[in-house]
C-alpha cells in the first residue's frame, strides 16, 4: 500500500452517493481512487439509532460495489480498520496513498468540512471542494436571494423557485391560479380514521444488508432501536421503487391527510423518500417530475392541492433549509432564543410518559427511527419548546433517532421550525399549540390519563399548563410577532389565580420530567 500513488483521492461520505456525484464526473478511473470510510464517531457523536446506522453503513457498502463493477478503484475503510473518525481517515490514506490532491463533495455537516481542510493542511495537499449539484439552488445563489432581506420568508423564496424552474407554472402564472394551497391540506381522519391506507414498501435485506446489522448489533448493542424490521431502501434501484410507490398509492391523499395523527399508524400517507433523498439515492429533480408527471397524466386522481404541497416540501422548503444551514453556520447550532436549559427527560428514549401523544410519537420513533413530519413538529417539537428543553440537547436527539437525518436539514428545521430557537431566522412564530390541537388533530387524546379541557390540576394536559405558561413568560418578546398578538390577548382573560394555577402545574410537569 505504501508504495502505491494516484493523482485525485476522490472521498465520498455517506450522504453523497448518487451516480452523478461531481467528484467523480471529473475524475478518471485509471489515475484516481474512490475513498470511503466508516467510522465510530458518526455513530456516536450522538447517540445514534441503530436504523440510522444500518441504512448508511449498508447504502454505502452497496454504492462502493457498484463503483468497482464500474471499474472505479476503491479503497473502502470499514469499521474493522478502527478508524475514529473521517479525518484520521483521511489523513492515513493520503500518507499510505499519496495523492496530488484530495477532491470532495460539500459535505451535509460544517463539522466535516473543517475536519477535512484542517486534514488537508496538515498533509499540505489541496482539497477542492466540488458544489452539491443534487440541489436546485447553490448556496451562492441562496446568499445572493437573501441578501438585503430583513426576513427570509419561504413562501416569497418558494415562489421564485417555480417560476425559475418552470415547475407547476402556466404561461408565467402558478397553475390553478393559486402558489399555495395549504389551507386544503389540513384535513383530519374524523371519528373512523384512516380508510384504505396502502401498505408502505418494505425492502428485505440482502447479504451485504444483513452483514451490516450483524455488525450494528454487535458494536452498538445499547444504542436505540431494533433492527428486527429493518426494511429501508439502500440501493438507487429500491428508491426508485420507494417513488414509485408512493406516487401511485400514497400522494393522492398525502396532501389532504399532511397534518393528520392516528394512534397505531407511523406512515399514513407520507412519502417516505427523505432517507433516500438525503443520502442522495434519489434527486429531487426526479422525485418532482414524477409527482408532477403523475398530476398530468390523472388530475382527477391527483389533486392539484396534494401535488402542489409535495412539490412545495422539496422545492421549498427544502432547498431554504439547505440555504438557511449554510448562511448561518456555525454560529447557529449555539442560538437559544428563549433561554431554554431544562434537559432531555430520560423517556424521550422510551417513551414511557403518561402524555399518550408522546409515548405514541416516540414509541413510533424508537420502533422504526422515523416519525412523519406532523408528529414531530407538533408533538416533539411542541412539547420541547413549552417544556422549555435545552435546544442543543432536543437538536441532538433529532439527530440520532431518524433515519433522514443529516445536520443540513436536521438543525434549521429543529432549531428554527421546531423550536424557534433562532428567533425566527427560519419561521416568523413559534409552532407552539395546546392540547386541544392534537385532539383535533390525530385521536392520540382519546387513550390518554389526561384531559384537554383543563388548563390547571393534577387530571389537565401538560400541553394546556406548558402553553398558557409558556406564552406568559415570554409575553414580552412574544408581543412583537403579530402573528402572536391575538392569542396572547385571552391570557387577559384569567385572573391571577388562574395564572397562578397553570403556573403550578406547568412548573410541576417540569419537575417531575
Amino acid at each position: 500500500m505504501a508504495n502505491q500513488s494516484c493523482d485525485t483521492l476522490i472521498l465520498i461520505l455517506g450522504d453523497q452517493l448518487d451516480a452523478t456525484n461531481p467528484a467523480l464526473v471529473k475524475a478518471r478511473r485509471h489515475r484516481d481512487r474512490v475513498l470511503m470510510i466508516e467510522c465510530e464517531q458518526e455513530s456516536t457523536h450522538v447517540w445514534t439509532h441503530k436504523h440510522r446506522i444500518a441504512l448508511f453503513l449498508s447504502a454505502m457498502r452497496h454504492y462502493a460495489q457498484a463503483l468497482r463493477d464500474d471499474g472505479w478503484t476503491v479503497e473502502y475503510r470499514d469499521l474493522t480498520n478502527g478508524i475514529n473518525d473521517i479525518a484520521q481517515g483521511l489523513a492515513d490514506a493520503i500518507k499510505a496513498l499519496r495523492p496530488a490532491r484530495v477532491c470532495v463533495v460539500q459535505p451535509g455537516e460544517w463539522r466535516l468540512l473543517e475536519d477535512m481542510r484542517v486534514t488537508c493542511r496538515a498533509a499540505d495537499i489541496p482539497l477542492e471542494v466540488c458544489e452539491d449539484c443534487h440541489f436546485f439552488v447553490t448556496n451562492d445563489e441562496f446568499a445572493s436571494w437573501a441578501r438585503g432581506r430583513k426576513q427570509l420568508t419561504m413562501e416569497y423564496f418558494y415562489r421564485e423557485q417555480r417560476r425559475r424552474f418552470d415547475v407547476l407554472m402556466d404561461d408565467g402564472e402558478p397553475v390553478g391560479g393559486e402558489w399555495n394551497y395549504d389551507k386544503e391540506n389540513r384535513a383530519s381522519f374524523g371519528r373512523k380514521g384512516p380508510q384504505g391506507l396502502p401498505t408502505p414498501p418494505a425492502f428485505a435485506p440482502d447479504s451485504t444488508t444483513q452483514a451490516v446489522i450483524t455488525t450494528v448489533n454487535e458494536r452498538f448493542p445499547n444504542h436505540p432501536g431494533c433492527l428486527d424490521n429493518f426494511a429501508w431502501p439502500v440501493t438507487r434501484e429500491e428508491a426508485l421503487q420507494a417513488l414509485s410507490a408512493f406516487v401511485e398509492q400514497r400522494l393522492p391523499l398525502y396532501g389532504r391527510y399532511q397534518d393528520a395523527m392516528w394512534q397505531g399508524e407511523p406512515f399514513l400517507f407520507h412519502a417516505l423518500l427523505a432517507s433516500s433523498m438525503n443520502l442522495k439515492l434519489l434527486n429531487p429533480r426526479e422525485v418532482i417530475d414524477a409527482a408532477v408527471a403523475a398530476w398530468q397524466s390523472k388530475p382527477d386522481l391527483y389533486p392539484l392541492a396534494s401535488v402542489e404541497g409535495f412539490v412545495r416540501q422539496i422545492l421549498g422548503w427544502r432547498e431554504f433549509i439547505r440555504g438557511i444551514y449554510w448562511q448561518e453556520m456555525p454560529g447557529y447550532k449555539a442560538l437559544n432564543h428563549f433561554s431554554h436549559e431544562h434537559p432531555l427527560p430520560e423517556w424521550f428514549w422510551s417513551g414511557n410518559t403518561d402524555m399518550n401523544c408522546l409515548r405514541q410519537t416516540i414509541g413510533d420513533t424508537i420502533r422504526n427511527g422515523y416519525a412523519h413530519h406532523i408528529q414531530r413538529l407538533m408533538i416533539i417539537g411542541n412539547y420541547a419548546t413549552l417544556a422549555g428543553l435545552a435546544p442543543t440537547q432536543v437538536c441532538d436527539w433529532f439527530l440520532s433517532v431518524y433515519v433522514d437525518a443529516v445536520e443540513w436539514v436536521e438543525l434549521p428545521n429543529t432549531l428554527g421550525m421546531a423550536l424557534h430557537g433562532d428567533g425566527g431566522i427560519v419561521g416568523s412564530k413559534p409552532y407552539v399549540a395546546s392540547g386541544a390541537y392534537i385532539k383535533r388533530m390525530s385521536n392520540y387524546c382519546n387513550d390518554c390519563r389526561y384531559t384537554t379541557t383543563q388548563r390547571s390540576g393534577e387530571d389537565a394536559c401538560p400541553f394546556n399548563a406548558l402553553y398558557w405558561d409558556f406564552l406568559h413568560r415570554h409575553r414580552d418578546s412574544l408581543s412583537r410577532t403579530p402573528r402572536m398578538r391575538m392569542v396572547l390577548k385571552n391570557l387577559d382573560r384569567w385572573d391571577r389565580q388562574e395564572i397562578e394555577a397553570i403556573k403550578k402545574r406547568a412548573a410541576d410537569h417540569r419537575g417531575a420530567s
